[in-house]
């Protein structure tokens, strides 16, 4: 399986940085790169993880538990689940990763016919995590899934 591969301009601009600071996330060892000639080359699911936060592997455990579901579907699902996951006493910088992970966990590059929507909502003086989801009963089981692992880091 092929992975997208960024240039250090192009990871800085995806994430809204100057390329000087990728380059030191780089020689600082936050940021994981392969020296090609005089340039880095930087995978997708690295991005991925600096963007959430969490370690390669504990991201890339939790997106292909995820994205592994959904390329195994090939046809629409009538049937249709809503589902609410409601956490305690979540800290509002794991709360923060997930409101950026989960939608982006969905709009990933895997192609799939059944639509699925995610709201994240929370409430910082309970420290109170809500997750609504409506899709497909094995899509929203890969999600729960995921939600699982991601609660757990």
């Amino acid at each position: 399986m092929s992975e997208e591969v960024y240039t250090v301009e192009q990871f800085a601009e995806r994430l809204k940085l100057h390329p000087k600071t990728v380059l030191r996330f780089i020689k600082d060892g936050r940021l994981r790169a392969v020296k090609v000639g005089k340039s880095y080359r930087i995978l997708r699911t690295e991005m991925e993880a600096t963007m959430t936060g969490f370690s390669l592997e504990d991201y890339r455990g939790a997106a292909e538990a995820f994205r592994g579901r959904l390329e195994t579907r090939a046809t629409r699902s009538d049937a249709r689940v809503t589902s609410i996951v409601d956490l305690a006493d979540v800290a509002p910088e794991l709360a923060e990763r997930m409101a950026r992970t989960l939608p982006a966990a969905r709009t990933g590059s895997a192609a799939h016919p059944d639509a699925m929507t995610i709201e994240v909502i929370y409430d910082p003086p309970r420290r109170q995590l809500k997750v609504l989801i409506v899709g497909s009963p094995g899509d929203t089981a890969a999600m729960l899934k995921m939600i699982d692992v991601l609660a757990e880091s």
